[in-house]
């Protein structure tokens, strides 16, 4: 009796991990999706000479504040909406946001953010195997870098004003951290949601919770980009 219930745990267990094997794998798929197309929108942008344009527009800001507020109705509405709305929304805000990142072409070489590209894919694949694998509770590391994050962008807002080299370069390394640290632990909460039974709730659940999940590391990846780039980012000049 009790062999059967351990192999009906040990059982249990590996279609649980299964499961969340199959879902991070959806997730990362959909994130690649959504870098793959925010990179070449963003070097398409560039390369046609529409960044300048851009940059010099009050269209500009009206991008940005639509990229924001795609983000916060997507994470919202996530449960009300269709697996293809949000599909959509995901793909749109990706495309959007390769429009505003062809900026980095004015300031930055394109060999050094190749260079910071893969650095920063390097610490991402790091820490989401670290996310993956490890047996800690990150929910406290969680709960840390976001204090963290919402320090970063007040004290991003005052540094408009004061224009402090010392304060850029100290959000920049403490964002780093952020982000490394934000990482580890939302690939351990995907991780999580696909152990916990998402992948017995139908296609759409699946689908939907794929790409919020997506979208997360997407954002994780992308910020933590940014943040390397102010370290390794060579002037084009």
């Amino acid at each position: 009796m009790q062999t059967q219930i351990e192999m009906r745990d040990i059982t249990l267990a590996q279609a649980r991990q299964q499961a969340s094997t199959v879902f991070l794998a959806k997730v990362f798929n959909w994130m690649a999706v959504g870098l793959a197309i925010t990179g070449f929108v963003a070097y398409f942008v560039a390369a046609s000479g529409l960044v300048s344009a851009l940059i010099a527009s009050p269209i500009f800001f009206i991008l940005v504040l639509v990229e924001l507020g795609l983000v916060f109705f997507l994470s919202a509405r996530i449960g009300r909406i269709q697996p293809g709305t949000a599909t959509g929304l995901f793909v749109g805000y990706s495309a959007l946001n390769g429009v505003t990142l062809s900026t980095i072409f004015l300031v930055y070489a394109k060999a050094s953010i190749a260079a910071t590209f893969l650095v920063t894919a390097g610490m991402f694949a790091a820490m989401a195997v670290y996310g993956m694998v490890t047996k800690r509770d990150l929910s406290g590391l969680g709960s840390f870098m976001f204090m963290g994050l919402i320090g970063i962008i007040l004290a991003s807002l005052v540094n408009i004003f004061l224009q402090s080299p010392a304060l850029y370069w100290a959000i920049s390394a403490i964002g780093v951290l952020v982000f490394v640290g934000l990482t580890a632990y939302d690939v351990q909460k995907i991780k999580n949601i696909g152990e916990n039974g998402i992948m017995t709730q139908g296609d759409a659940a699946i689908r939907k919770g794929a790409i919020i999940g997506a979208l997360t590391l997407y954002l994780d990846f992308i910020n933590l980009f940014l943040m390397l780039l102010r370290f390794f980012g060579g002037s084009r000049d």
